[in-house]
């Protein structure tokens, strides 16, 4: 019976059971900020080549912020534009910066690629990801517009001004 009287415990708020509470997800400044903060951390310390890959991933993540509430709670594509700013990159970014330049830039570390060749690889990936999922997204917009676009005609015909005015031939 402790299954019942530990039932019981919890509809009264007396639970024994240690009650667990999550962080909110991040704001949208959140989510900016954390983007912003990598650019920040990279300026001057990282090739060319990084810098532009963050870029290209920063920029569609501020792209996406604003869109993000269309997506559904637990939303797997969400979630992956939330976590890629405030995890994946932050982390891939921080295990270069750990990293000595010279052993990070021309030492080979695994299948004969540098650290620095496998961190353009990661930004690569994340970027192709993140490119995929606002191209979902723009696409539904644009089907949203023809679909309204396709109401209007349905509901309304042709427009007024293809018609002629009273008393016309």
């Amino acid at each position: 019976m402790s299954g019942l009287g530990d039932l019981v415990a919890r509809l009264l708020g007396r639970s024994r059971a240690p009650v667990v509470v999550e962080d909110p997800p991040p704001t949208a400044e959140q989510i900016a900020d954390a983007v912003r903060d990598v650019e920040a951390r990279i300026e001057g310390r990282v090739p060319a080549a990084v810098t532009a890959r963050v870029h290209r991933i920063t920029g569609t993540v501020e792209d996406m912020v604003p869109r993000l509430d269309r997506f559904g709670v637990g939303d797997r594509q969400a979630y992956t534009v939330v976590a890629t700013a405030t995890s994946y990159l932050p982390e891939a970014v921080e295990g270069y910066l750990r990293l000595p330049r010279d052993f990070a830039d021309r030492r080979v570390v695994s299948r004969g690629k540098t650290s620095l060749m496998l961190l353009c690889d990661q930004l690569d990936l994340l970027a192709v990801t993140l490119e995929k999922i606002s191209d979902a997204v723009y696409r539904a917009d644009a089907q949203a517009l023809v679909a309204h676009g396709q109401f209007l005609a349905d509901t309304f015909g042709q427009s007024s001004l293809d018609h002629p005015g009273p008393g016309a031939p």
